[in-house]
């Protein structure tokens, strides 16, 4: 028997006077799965998920927790769902302790029951010892920590997080997604928005939004092989930048045949069709102008390559 989805979305569409900022977003989500939204800042990811919490009211379609239509019940479901803003909801003058007490209450949880979420939170969390610090005086990672803390101390089925890794360093955001797969393994569905494309490989399940419009939808292997047809080829030069704009002017001269030439991270990717014959053409560029290849080869496609492929497509069409 199939599995009925813990979050259904239907054509949601938000219109803010004459800009539409969600255009007929779809999509499901499934249980015990890490569902990722991406896309760049302003594409319309806490847009969407403010429609799918109730939070601000769609232009039109619809959205569903854990089967319930959100504009009719969410009232009836907050007590099964979490959610993490992009600000983390925190009071910075009240200590870790006085947080999660503050939010235990806030959910209705009492007493013995109250103290026992408080005490698996603070293990969950890696925060025993820091009960007595308060939240304005955590590094950003402890920050992150505790807000994730708050919004499952009730244990909810499905939590809802927003931009969650934001402005944190890279060590707590690797240490974050151990969290996240942890709550996974305890049954919760997770639902995270992030533009992070490296996060995007940790879930099971993505949406790529871009300008209010869903571009690609899968799994990071199923987004790679039906959206990315293209070859990938990887370089390692002393000078990048002087290398992408000499294969960039190749290209408008029509001396070479790619697709795209980005910067990734201290390498260059270059993509296009026929690898054979690309990597011919880009060691031509780089003997005319006169510059070194450390290192090329044709490399499987990152979920970063195919989100750029993806974005250029949309912009292409429109």
């Amino acid at each position: 028997m199939a599995q009925q989805p813990v979050i259904e979305v239907d054509q949601l569409k938000k219109k803010f006077g004459d800009f539409t900022a969600v255009d007929g977003v779809s999509f499901e989500v499934y249980p015990g799965e890490i569902f990722g939204f991406l896309g760049p800042n302003g594409s319309g990811k806490t847009t969407t998920i403010r429609m799918m919490l109730g939070i601000l009211n769609p232009t039109s379609g619809s959205s569903k927790i854990l089967g319930t239509e959100v504009e009719e019940g969410a009232k009836g479901i907050r007590s099964r769902f979490g959610y993490m803003s992009q600000r983390f909801s925190l009071y910075n003058d009240l200590t870790v302790q006085q947080n999660l007490e503050f939010y235990a209450s806030a959910y209705g949880l009492e007493n013995t029951e109250r103290r026992e979420r408080i005490e698996t939170t603070l293990a969950m969390a890696g925060l025993e010892g820091k009960q007595h610090t308060r939240t304005k005086d955590l590094s950003g990672g402890w920050r992150q920590r505790l807000a994730l803390g708050v919004a499952i101390i009730h244990r909810p089925e499905v939590i809802f997080l927003d931009e969650p890794t934001s402005g944190v360093d890279p060590v707590s955001r690797r240490a974050f997604w151990d969290l996240l797969y942890g709550l996974v393994a305890d049954g919760v569905t997770v639902f995270v928005t992030t533009h992070y494309m490296d996060e995007a490989e940790h879930c099971h399940r993505l949406a790529f939004i871009q300008d209010g419009h869903i571009i690609a939808y899968g799994s990071p292997e199923e987004i790679k092989r039906n959206t990315f047809k293209s070859k990938v080829i990887e370089l390692t030069t002393s000078h990048p930048g002087q290398a992408i704009a000499a294969l960039q002017a190749a290209r408008e001269s029509g001396q070479i045949k790619l697709e795209e030439v980005e910067l990734y991270g201290s390498q260059v990717h270059v993509t296009g069709k026929d690898a054979g014959q690309l990597e011919k053409e880009i060691k031509k560029v780089f003997n005319k102008n006169k510059l070194t290849i450390q290192n090329l080869a044709v490399i499987e496609p990152s979920l970063e390559d195919v989100f750029i492929a993806n974005i250029r497509r949309n912009h292409t069409n429109q």
